[in-house]
């Protein structure tokens, strides 16, 4: 048996020596030949199917060069060159479609650019472009239909074009990921509808009164505004090092801890009489919670999430400076 083996997989490295001497000599023909007895005789080598589907391909045989590619597949279904190929083929041969779906899976395989050769390169940039022009084909056609249905405006039409955002890949899924509290079985919406909230007209009305409140706070005591994050000394910092106990990002407590901060809620009866208006859950050393948020100049937050799934944060703008953007 060891030496029947040993035969075959001689004749097969034969046979590949044989049909890379041919392809040099730009005999296709033969070197087809050669990689069909290879083939039948190992099937189990990837390398040997593309080297075949090649050959075809040179030749003008694309349906043998597909056959080849599909036997490829059957061996590595991860395969690069050949998920490349597949795309290729069907590109060539007019099926737009169908093309764009497979240079898709072909690109979630590919290797970083770098590595690639030219041809290779010039391909990959093919499938990028044709799978982008479907996506976006596909997402103007849902966002179409949904507009027939649902009207121009209203949640519904929102969380449908988030849907057709996600289908043609524009839109990242997220999941909740509180760093302490996470309470199972509440809905994990990513964003909520204004509708849900009847309450943040009004709160949204009061901002001129909330901001001159402010101001008057910031020109009076902008300096000594508390930290707002504030860890102890041995614990991690993570991404919150550069900004720990650092006034560059400053807080007015109304509200701390589930307590009203009394001293400061007097120096902003507006504000404090608009927050009454907002539902806000009863929780010892938790809530409510308010606060006026003070960011320096050039300030940056870092990404994080939250600590709770239990409660939704509303940020309302008071003074943006332009060229400030906020990322939820």
């Amino acid at each position: 048996m060891a030496t029947a083996a040993t035969s075959a997989s001689e004749m097969v490295a034969t046979l590949k020596t044989a049909a890379d001497a041919a392809a040099r000599r730009g005999d296709l023909a033969s070197a087809r030949a050669n990689l069909e007895r290879a083939v039948a005789l190992d099937p189990s080598g990837a390398a040997l199917w593309m080297s075949l589907a090649a050959c075809c391909r040179g030749l003008g045989d694309a349906a043998a060069a597909a056959a080849a590619v599909e036997g490829a597949l059957r061996v590595d279904p991860r395969n690069f060159l050949a998920l490349l190929m597949r795309a290729s083929l069907l590109d060539a041969a007019g099926h737009a479609r169908a093309a764009a779906l497979a240079y898709g899976v072909a690109l979630t395989q590919a290797p970083p650019e770098e590595r690639l050769d030219p041809p290779t390169r010039a391909a990959v940039a093919r499938g990028r472009q044709l799978f982008r022009a479907h996506n976006d084909g596909l997402e103007q056609v849902l966002k179409e239909a949904a507009r027939e249905k649902l009207g121009t405006a209203g949640p519904h039409l929102r969380r449908a074009d988030a849907f057709a955002e996600r289908l043609a890949g524009r839109r990242r899924v997220y999941h909740q990921e509180p760093v302490q509290f996470h309470y199972p079985g509440l809905q994990e919406i990513e964003f909520w509808d204004r509708e849900a909230f009847p309450w943040l007209e009004a709160l949204e009305a009061a901002t001129p009164d909330i901001r001159e409140e402010l101001a008057a706070i910031l020109r009076e005591d902008g300096d000594d505004l508390a930290p707002y994050v504030s860890y102890p000394d041995g614990v991690p910092l993570d991404q919150w090092a550069e900004l720990n106990r650092s006034q560059r990002w400053g807080a007015f407590h109304l509200f701390y801890e589930g307590r009203e901060v009394a001293w400061n809620a007097k120096r902003a009866p507006n504000t404090m009489q608009a927050l009454s208006h907002v539902p806000q859950p009863l929780l010892p050393s938790r809530s409510p919670a308010a606060m006026f948020s003070v960011l320096q100049p050039k300030t940056r937050i870092p990404p994080h999430t939250g600590i709770a799934n239990v409660r939704l944060v509303v940020h309302l703008a008071l003074i943006v400076p332009e060229g400030c953007g906020f990322r939820v």
